[in-house]
């Protein structure tokens, strides 16, 4: 699909800001690699300042985020109780670190750049954050092993889900995988600790 130039700017400026910094990037190279002749103001023909084109990014990523977790919900949900839950946990897990990844460069930029700006700090936590945290208690409550099940789920969610965005973090921040395990170990242990921090599941009638 062809992207149109307010894409392209949205784009390419996280893209630049994540590798060079918001401050260390101009208005110019961002024309540039979003195919606009450099410094001709063709970028404020969509957006009022170099801020309004990172606060677009982040504002869009999270509106993707909501509906990306709607969606995950809905594909693991579709999933029969027939299937272990065990199995079950371990496509719950790489969602979630299939979407970490997938944000990998607003990941940079947050934790280069956005100390500056709480608002949009507030839109990652709430827009970005708190859904994939909210998708692991819907998730749980709608397993019919622990559908009655007395549970402080929100508590359950920031320990599994905290992990899952560490494990991508440490990643991105590091440079290594956390302990050298790689992805199937992690899921691996992540699907042990999930069962053992859960009550004994009923039986699926």
């Amino acid at each position: 699909m062809t992207r149109s130039t307010r894409e392209r700017i949205i784009d390419e400026s996280l893209r630049l800001f994540a590798e060079r910094g918001y401050s260390a990037t101009s208005v110019a190279e961002i024309e540039a690699a979003s195919g606009l002749s450099p410094g001709a103001g063709g970028l404020y023909r969509h957006f009022k300042s170099k801020y309004e084109v990172l606060a677009a990014a982040i504002n869009e990523h999270a509106a993707r985020t909501r509906i990306q977790v709607a969606e995950s919900l809905a594909e693991l949900g579709g999933m029969e109780a027939s299937v272990d839950l065990e199995e079950r946990l371990s496509h719950l897990c790489r969602a979630g670190l299939a979407k970490v990844r997938e944000e990998s460069e607003l990941t940079r930029v947050f934790f280069r750049d956005l100390s500056q700006f709480p608002e949009l700090v507030a839109v990652v936590r709430e827009g970005l954050l708190q859904p994939m945290f909210d998708a692991i208690v819907t998730w749980f409550r709608a397993q019919p092993e622990y559908r009655d099940a007395e549970v402080d789920w929100t508590g359950i969610s920031a320990v599994l889900g905290g992990a899952v965005v560490h494990y991508r973090l440490f990643q991105e921040t590091v440079g290594e995988l956390p302990g050298h395990a790689d992805k199937d170990r992690f899921v691996t242990a992540w699907v042990r600790l999930a069962v053992g921090l859960l009550p004994s599941p009923a039986p699926v009638s």
